[in-house]
């Protein structure tokens, strides 16, 4: 396996909602998360010693994960069901099983996981396939100029230029912490984009299509960065 360095998410939707409704939707967001970790952490802490209402339990915690999802629910999938389809511009459509995935060449790539919302969990390893691998498979046509990811809860969607997506450090990961993905981390398949935002990294993925543009996801469909790159990788 080769490994590579680089140097939020099922809880109910409504502690993203509160997290935007303090930070600012969309750019503002991005611009102010990278200031407000020790903040929040200070906050956290407090709130935690004396917190009635619950509401602290929905919000991230420092030094971990929460995990938010947009849909309402989430089918499991198993190996036994789990299907990822590799279309659109390209010569040589296929759909992966689960074992098929873990057969091919696995990369692991070790990276700073932070969010929107001003959390990060830094050096956490993921491991998988790279994405650039699975395109040459596919073989892209020349019209192709972005890859569109689609989901198992079928409302999420991300896209990243074809230039983003054969970067070394972007995964169709299938490990994370060094052990199989949960269901709740997005598991069995997610997209893991080492040097972004972790919206970019879509939860449940069952589809990647090669496109001639690319197609805002979901979270630029409200005002988010198309790029979500982090300070250190911009």
């Amino acid at each position: 396996m080769t490994d590579r360095r680089h140097s939020a998410e099922s809880g109910p939707p409504i502690a993203r909602r509160v997290m935007l409704s303090m930070l600012g939707a969309g750019a503002a967001a991005l611009a102010a998360a990278p200031f407000v970790q020790s903040g929040w952490e200070r906050f956290l802490g407090a709130a935690s010693q004396n917190d009635p209402t619950g509401l602290t339990g929905l919000l991230p915690n420092p030094g971990g994960f929460r995990y938010f999802s947009v849909a309402a629910s989430v089918p499991r999938k198993t190996a036994a069901d789990y299907r990822l389809e590799i279309g659109g511009l390209v010569e040589r459509p296929r759909t992966y099983t689960l074992d098929e995935l873990r057969a091919l060449p696995q990369t692991r790539v070790v990276g700073n996981v932070q969010c929107t919302d001003g959390w990060r969990v830094p050096n956490t390893p993921f491991a998988g396939v790279l994405l650039s691998h699975l395109l040459d498979l596919a073989g892209v046509r020349p019209e192709g100029k972005a890859v569109r990811f689609t989901c198992f809860d079928g409302v999420y969607s991300e896209s990243l230029t074809m230039e983003q997506a054969r970067r070394a450090d972007v995964l169709v990961a299938l490990d994370m912490l060094d052990e199989p993905l949960t269901h709740e981390r997005g598991g069995p398949v997610r997209l893991y984009v080492a040097p972004m935002y972790f919206y970019k990294s879509a939860k449940w993925l069952s589809g990647i299509s090669v496109t001639d543009t690319v197609v805002p996801g979901y979270w630029e469909e409200y005002g988010y960065d198309v790029d979500g790159w982090l300070d250190q990788a911009a």
